[in-house]
């Protein structure tokens, strides 16, 4: 399992903007968003991460937190 988390605080989008510009996942993957603390992320269980289409454009830096986790 993968999973990315990038910190909006300081980015060049808003969650609003990236709702409306998500690419569709693979089934099982899923898009995460804590609107309090303005973080989004991805959860990914493929072998590979997906097309994320132009959300790192959007967002305009690197995933904060970016980890691979073995699932049983």
């Amino acid at each position: 399992m993968r999973i990315l988390i990038w910190s909006l605080y300081e980015s060049k989008t808003t969650l609003e903007e990236l709702r409306e510009n998500l690419p569709f996942l693979p089934e099982g993957d899923v898009w995460i968003f804590n609107e309090a603390q303005d973080r989004f992320g991805l959860i990914s269980y493929g072998e590979e991460l997906p097309d994320l289409g132009g959300v790192p454009e959007l967002i305009g830096e690197e995933p904060a937190v970016a980890e691979e986790f073995d699932v049983e």
